[in-house]
């Protein structure tokens, strides 16, 4: 197999993309995996790849270091693994979606999209996405989307709000929307994105056309919206309740990586202390569940026994990094090894990211901006206060020296904070 990614499309298990340390495949699970399926599924990611896999910010799995040769066998493997897949319109719920309302099923919503869109088959650009948030406490205001649908309760049926081109706090809201004439009208949002070309997202019709022509799209379904309600930061990283006195506990993986054997181990650790089933979850985290009271704090020790974040004040976890080179071949800095030295001297209080470390300028893990961006430039690791990687570094450092810069990074972040 050769790799038939183009660029700006996702590299799913049949379009692997090339990278620097062979070819990657992305997959979005969208239901919670069996803990069996998931332990073979990181066998597999060592037998066919370089053993290193990831979850992404959005919640993907990310399997590196496959060949032309291995990718097919891959392949095979996954599918005999019967992990529910997204292979089309990526449509995200929160990973907790099953436990907000007994009045809403954001995960039957989300099945539904996928595939009304998949028969559609509208010609939308790759990276166009629609997020359906049940409202719950794992939501997902920190992800951008095309659409957005964020569930609301009234006094008589829950509604849901229905936003454009951002994320929970920069979207254009549109308005209100009943959940059984959600379906339709999202389809004829999209259908509006996709008239206005292959590469159009929903940002580009609300810059030329504005609100009105979404309005218009389904100007029978909407209703005049309400605010929508302010909602404190999502922490994946830690344990979350469930129904029926049960728990999930959220591990983290230091800057969006493990060793496939590593992950392996966790597995089967969880599995004997109770566990059925594991979900990839956005902010780089791994949601293991159901859990009982007692086994909580067993599987959190083991957990961070094999060097996984399981605390939100771990410093790991206020670091945003890129695989850097090697494994990127436009990385031009090893950015997860700066990472970790970076994280040694990281005070772990404090809330949010503290610093992005990117191999190149594009800055793919973090397109926002962060208290200090480290660049992979020709000139050494640039150096960005309160910007993004994309901007013009202040300084530069050799890369070999850049622990000496730490204390001083780490100081105008404070400085900048005081």
């Amino acid at each position: 197999m050769t790799s038939a990614y183009a660029r700006g499309a996702c590299p799913g298990l049949s379009a692997p993309m090339q990278t620097g340390d062979g070819l990657l495949v992305r997959l979005l699970p969208v239901a919670p995996i069996a803990l069996g399926a998931f332990s073979r599924l990181c066998a597999a990611a060592r037998a066919h790849g370089n053993g290193t896999m990831e979850i992404s910010a959005r919640g993907s799995l990310q399997v590196r270091g496959l060949t032309s040769a291995s990718a097919p066998l891959f392949a095979d493997a996954v599918s005999m693994l019967g992990i529910e897949i997204s292979e089309g319109l990526p449509v995200i719920t929160d990973p907790l979606a099953d436990q907000a309302s007994d009045q809403f099923d954001a995960e039957a919503l989300a099945r539904e999209l996928r595939h009304a869109a998949a028969s559609a088959a509208l010609p939308l650009a790759p990276k166009v996405s629609v997020i359906v948030d049940s409202g719950g406490r794992l939501h997902l205001d920190a992800l951008a989307a095309d659409i957005r649908l964020q569930a609301v309760t009234t006094a008589d049926s829950p509604l849901l709000h229905v936003a454009l081109a951002g994320d929970g706090a920069s979207a254009t809201l549109l308005g209100m929307i009943a959940p059984d004439e959600a379906c339709e009208a999202v389809l004829r949002l999209l259908a509006l994105i996709a008239a206005h070309g292959r590469e159009a997202r929903a940002a580009d019709v609300l810059k030329s056309g504005g609100i009105a022509a979404f309005q218009d799209a389904i100007r029978t379904r909407i209703a005049l919206h309400s605010p929508v309600p302010h909602r404190l930061r999502a922490e994946m990283v830690g344990t979350h309740s469930l129904k029926d006195d049960l728990y999930a506990l959220g591990v983290g993986l230091a800057f969006g990586h493990a060793e496939a054997d590593t992950l392996r181990a966790l597995t089967e650790i969880a599995r004997v202390h109770g566990a059925l089933r594991a979900r990839p979850a956005p902010d780089r985290t791994l949601l293991l569940r159901p859990l009982k009271r007692t086994e909580v704090k067993p599987l959190r020790d083991e957990a961070r026994r094999l060097g996984f974040p399981v605390d939100h004040a771990d410093a790991r976890r206020r670091i945003v990094a890129c695989p850097g080179a090697p494994a990127c071949a436009s990385g031009l800095i090893a950015s997860r090894e700066i990472a970790a030295a970076l994280a040694r001297d990281l005070q772990s209080s404090g809330d949010g990211i503290a610093l992005h470390v990117s191999g190149c300028a594009k800055g793919c893990a973090h397109q926002a901006s962060a208290p200090v961006a480290i660049v992979g430039t020709a000139l050494g690791a640039g150096i960005v206060r309160n910007g993004t990687a994309r901007a013009i570094p202040a300084a530069y450092a050799d890369p070999a020296d850049l622990a000496e810069e730490i204390d001083r990074i780490i100081d105008a972040r404070e400085t900048v904070n005081a």
